[in-house]
């Protein structure tokens, strides 16, 4: 059994051996990583933060050219750092640079390329270290675990029949990176969400568009957000995998989707039955060519390098205890209090981020707070 003991000007227990222990681990420099990392320096916790990507700006870097400042559906501020402000300039350069400003500025200790493939316990013990794996090799020890790796790395294509018979393209909206690689071809844009909403604005004027979807779209309608996310939060307490709030709220054209509402591009067509070849099958039989399937269908949240921890219900979902500051600030896991998890369920827009990330790291002080009066007095921890 390892032996962890006390270091000298410090209240917890450290590892002997040559990997440090870090107060928390933050995974992922997105919105929600970097304001957790914000509220957790705040409050003096030692931790650091792992991304994935190359560089700073996380899933904003590999949003499409043609998406502009001015285009997106909102930007919130990072603590202590307003957002950019509307412009004509591409979004995927601003909100990165922004993004690296704020680290350096803030002094922040984010550490990349590093992908985490693993998160599991030392011990039974639920005081136990966590141990994180990751692609390159690299382990970190952590009393706790804030995981902010939102969902871009897990683009969602429903089943179809004839997957793999159509001899057109299939692409993701993640896989997206402007109209003009579309130009002159017919799409078939499948997705009810905001962001099939985009994409028809954006390929509709120079494309054959048609709009496929399973469900009526839910236009808005004055639907509460705060109801929305109030909704989101009573599933994940109970565990349930997480419904977007976007699709709650409704849908609403901008002044940059205009064009391509007169050109009919938002009637909706009930969901084709298959591919084939050449196309699709609609509901009534008949076959409709088309060279693009885009596949406008959303995200699933990237948490599977938390599967040791058994987090999961029998649900599906990871239960998130109610948060300190309403339903946008459910962070912390319900069956395992060293785990935090932002940029989920309630708290998955930026404005949610933030709050969540103060949640977040108070609730790990406390959990610090908790384990540092279980050590107090004893010389070593078995």
């Amino acid at each position: 059994m390892t032996t962890h003991h006390l270091s000298p000007g410090s209240e917890f227990p450290t590892a002997t051996d040559d990997v440090p222990v870090w107060d928390a681990v933050v995974i992922g420099a997105g919105q929600a990583g970097l304001s957790a990392a914000h509220h957790l320096q705040r409050r003096g916790v030692r931790a650091v933060v792992l991304d994935a990507n190359e560089g700073p700006g996380g899933a904003w870097r590999h949003r499409w050219d043609s998406l502009l400042m001015n285009g997106v559906h909102g930007v919130s501020d990072l603590p202590d750092a307003p957002a950019p402000e509307e412009s004509t300039e591409q979004a995927n350069q601003v909100i990165p640079a922004w993004f690296g400003r704020y680290e350096h500025d803030q002094h922040l200790d984010v550490r990349r390329p590093i992908r985490v493939t693993r998160v599991s316990a030392l011990s039974p013990a639920p005081d136990s270290l966590l141990r994180v794996e990751t692609e390159g090799g690299a382990v970190f020890l952590t009393r706790t675990l804030v995981n902010a790796t939102g969902t871009w790395d897990r683009p969602f294509v429903p089943h179809v029949a004839g997957r793999g018979l159509f001899g057109g393209r299939e692409m993701h909206a993640a896989d997206y990176r402007g109209a003009e690689e579309l130009r002159g071809l017919t799409v078939a844009v499948v997705g009810a969400g905001a962001s099939a909403v985009q994409l028809i604005g954006e390929i509709a004027p120079v494309t054959t568009t048609r709009w496929f979807t399973r469900r009526e779209p839910r236009w808005a309608n004055g639907f509460d957000g705060l109801a929305a996310v109030t909704r989101v939060e009573e599933r994940v307490r109970a565990g349930l995998p997480p419904e977007s709030v976007v699709s709650l709220t409704g849908l609403t054209l901008r002044p940059q989707e205009q064009e391509a509402a007169a050109l009919g591009a938002y009637r909706r067509i009930p969901m084709f039955t298959a591919l084939t070849e050449h196309g699709v099958v609609l509901q009534d039989g008949t076959e409709l060519d088309v060279d693009v399937v885009l596949w406008a269908t959303g995200f699933r949240h990237a948490i599977s390098h938390l599967a040791p921890l058994k987090l999961r219900s029998e649900h599906g979902g990871v239960a998130l205890l109610t948060g300190p500051f309403g339903p946008q600030s459910a962070t912390t896991a319900a069956t395992d209090p060293r785990i935090q998890l932002v940029g989920y369920g309630p708290s998955a827009s930026t404005i949610g981020a933030n709050r969540a990330g103060m949640a977040a790291a108070i609730a790990v002080r406390k959990h610090l707070a908790t384990l540092a009066a279980s050590a107090s007095g004893q010389d070593s921890v078995a």
